[in-house]
């Protein structure tokens, strides 16, 4: 399979310079949507819904959302809420229960790792990991270049 694409804005903001990526070739800036935040779907949960207004701000300011990334930021944000939910079940009831069987792990902790999982996959799509995080925390305008001997 491989990787999967950066967005173009991301690209750039990670780049070696002026329309450039960290390898230096020119950025394609892909086709010209509006970049507007899109609204949050009426059917999300409580949880969704916090974590959408959280995250929002902060993609908005680098432009990297449109009303057509509606369904995947709205997936990222019910992941989280389904991550929450399952982890705040195994705080109340403890790792594993008791069955028929013996003493099982419980269920909420596979719960709550799957939604780890797909919550990861989501915000790497957005730049919500740490590495992304770093990747464009060197990609942003250090306030003078020619002040930078590593530039």
């Amino acid at each position: 399979m491989g990787r999967t694409a950066q967005p173009a804005a991301l690209k750039l903001i990670k780049g070696r310079g002026e329309g450039k990526d960290t390898a230096g070739r020119p950025v394609n800036p892909g086709p010209a949507f509006k970049r507007l935040p899109p609204n949050p779907p009426s059917w999300m949960s409580s949880e969704a819904k916090a974590e959408w207004k959280r995250v929002l701000p902060g993609l908005s300011r680098l432009d990297l959302l449109k009303p057509e990334d509606r369904a995947a930021l709205a997936a990222y944000c019910e992941a989280w809420a389904t991550f929450v939910a399952a982890t705040r079940q195994v705080q109340e009831e403890g790792l594993t229960i008791n069955a028929k069987q013996g003493t099982l792990p419980h269920p909420a902790v596979g719960i709550a790792r799957s939604a780890g999982r797909e919550l990861r996959s989501w915000a790497a799509h957005f730049g919500l990991t740490p590495s992304t995080e770093q990747a464009l925390a060197r990609g942003a305008d250090d306030g003078g270049e020619e002040d930078n001997p590593f530039a």
